[in-house]
């Protein structure tokens, strides 16, 4: 009896546990789905992004901001767009004035303006469908109606214009489709490979033409020198002879005299040079 008595013990308190099990597992059920549905009238907003209402799928004039807000299921459904700073990077072909192959690989820095963000969902989609739809195309187009205006070497001498026109005509296409640029890199320009050997030997037959000019130039310097030399020996010879006086060519040759007489040789024999006699014949 005893023994009995003790399982019976033992089967009450396992089924009671079993049925407190149950009623929190049951608890817990109830909480989730009511928290389930609590969130159907609920939508977060997070940073950096819009929300678009929509009322049985029709696009609102109401934007939502970031944070939490209150809608009616089934009724209000969201779309969130981010209004972030995104980049696409995209590469393009066109021609240039003289005709020439031009490559240019872009990278565009831009995001949904925040307000309209209801009007782009509206018209074009998510941010997928802008790029594919708009961004891509306009990048394109824009880049060929702006290097159409340059011949090759100035895309590449002024490519800070060229880059500030593509800028400003890409901002003006797009800001019509609610989509603001930040900022635009032409980061690689390149051209054909043929333009490529032309400019090089463009630039070669450049440097060589340099380098005759500054031969000939060099050659010019270089006999005007000597004739200025000549000229300068020239008149140096002119008012020598002009200043050379027997007065003078007898000065000179006293004072270079070492006080040796000179001999001089003929038929008599040695004589000696009468310095009087030479003085006096001076005068």
């Amino acid at each position: 009896m005893v023994g009995e008595s003790s399982s019976n013990v033992d089967s009450l308190k396992s089924s009671n546990k079993k049925s407190k099990d149950v009623y929190i597992a049951v608890q817990l059920s109830i909480v989730i789905v009511f928290l389930a549905i609590m969130s159907k009238f609920f939508v977060i907003i997070n940073a950096g992004e819009r929300g678009v209402m929509m009322q049985f799928g029709q696009v609102q004039d109401q934007v939502l901001g970031e944070g939490i807000h209150v809608i009616v299921p089934i009724v209000d459904t969201v779309k969130k767009l981010s209004v972030r700073v995104q980049k696409q990077e995209s590469s393009a072909e066109a021609s240039s004035k003289d005709l020439q192959d031009v490559f240019t690989d872009v990278a565009l820095n831009w995001h949904i303006i925040p307000e309209e963000a209801n009007a782009i969902f509206q018209q074009i989609g998510d941010e997928k469908q802008v790029v594919d739809c708009i961004i891509a195309p306009a990048v394109e187009e824009v880049l060929k109606a702006v290097m159409a205006k340059y011949t090759a070497e100035e895309i590449i001498t002024k490519r800070g214009e060229v880059k500030a026109e593509v800028d400003n005509f890409l901002t003006l296409r797009l800001v019509t489709y609610h989509i603001a640029v930040d900022d635009i890199s032409l980061v690689h320009v390149h051209f054909s490979e043929r333009f490529s050997d032309a400019v090089e030997a463009k630039q070669i037959a450049e440097q060589e033409a340099k380098k005759g000019e500054f031969l000939a130039l060099k050659a010019a310097k270089e006999a005007e020198a000597k004739v200025n030399l000549a000229k300068g020996e020239a008149e140096v010879q002119r008012l020598l002879r002009n200043n050379l006086t027997p007065e003078l060519l007898q000065r000179q040759a006293i004072e270079k005299w070492n006080g040796k007489l000179p001999l001089i040789v003929g038929d008599g024999g040695k004589n000696l040079l009468d310095v009087k006699k030479l003085l006096n014949s001076g005068n």
